[in-house]
């Protein structure tokens, strides 16, 4: 059997993409990537969004992961810009273009937890059209925007940060649940498109994740107060829940998008990784 070489993950002289880069998981995915020697564009709204009842990162805190990335050794172009907007998504792509000549890596992780914690009929028109616009039809947008760049050198990987809610349903966030389903089925389908080219489109799938202070990660709390329960407990449901009895740390998440991303994976598309703590086994 052939080893998988050590330098699978090295993602030296490649330029990575990343949205919603300005905290928690899209942090510790841009500096996971820089580690691994790429270059990266990192993307974020960067701005509080009408409708989601916590605030978003900020331009500070978006430049906080640009400062890092570049104590990993990488150059780095920083942009707000909103998923929802393709004009926006299309202008960082020529802007990432001409300063790296290409994107070689997509990771589609911007996405928004609430407005959630109600039952289906609660849910108003705009709350539902808000939730998939960004965390299913953003990256869509993202895809489209790059998807023509990756086709014509016959070489990308593109990786879907979904969630466990992409494979199974919790009471009282079908909005939520619905995009995450919804985000699966588009890598699935875009992998059969892009496979002909030697494009890559994958899925990760995370538990619970911790919210580390490190990267200023709140989703665990938004949900939790999106069902009106303390911190501390949902934290320990959600402990109680996972067969492995922990939550998940944000780095597991990056080092499952890093292999994605790299020669590691170079066989591997239309897939579903979970980093789940075994929650999805049962």
């Amino acid at each position: 059997m052939t080893a998988v070489p050590t330098t699978a993950n090295d993602l030296t002289g490649r330029t990575a993409m990343v949205t919603g880069a300005g905290r928690g998981l899209g942090r510790a995915i841009a500096v996971a990537l820089a580690g691994a020697g790429a270059d990266l564009v990192l993307l974020d709204v960067a701005r509080d969004l009408p409708g989601v009842p916590y605030p978003m990162a900020s331009p500070s805190q978006l430049e906080h992961t640009a400062a890092l990335c570049r104590d990993a050794g990488a150059a780095v172009l920083a942009r707000q810009a909103d998923v929802r907007d393709l004009r926006a998504i299309e202008e960082s792509v020529d802007a990432a273009t001409q300063r790296f000549g290409t994107i070689d890596v997509l990771v589609n992780n911007a996405g928004i937890a609430a407005p959630s914690g109600r039952a289906v009929h609660d849910i108003d028109e705009e709350q539902w059209e808000l939730m998939l616009d960004v965390d299913l039809s953003g990256a869509w947008r993202t895809i489209h925007a790059v998807g023509g760049l990756m086709m014509r050198r016959r070489s990308g990987s593109i990786v879907n940060v979904s969630s466990t809610a992409g494979l199974v349903g919790y009471r009282h966030f079908a909005g939520y649940v619905a995009a995450k389903h919804g985000l699966i089925g588009l890598t699935r389908a875009a992998a059969l498109d892009y496979a002909p080219y030697r494009m890559r489109v994958n899925a990760v799938c995370p538990g619970s994740v911790r919210d580390d202070p490190r990267v200023e990660g709140r989703m665990l709390a938004e949900i939790a107060r999106s069902l009106e329960v303390p911190v501390a407990e949902h934290e320990e449901t959600f402990v109680r829940d996972q067969p492995m009895n922990t939550l998940i740390e944000p780095d597991d998440v990056a080092g499952a998008v890093l292999w994605l991303a790299g020669d590691g994976a170079r066989q591997v598309t239309g897939s579903v990784l979970t980093v789940d703590g075994g929650f999805t086994a049962r």
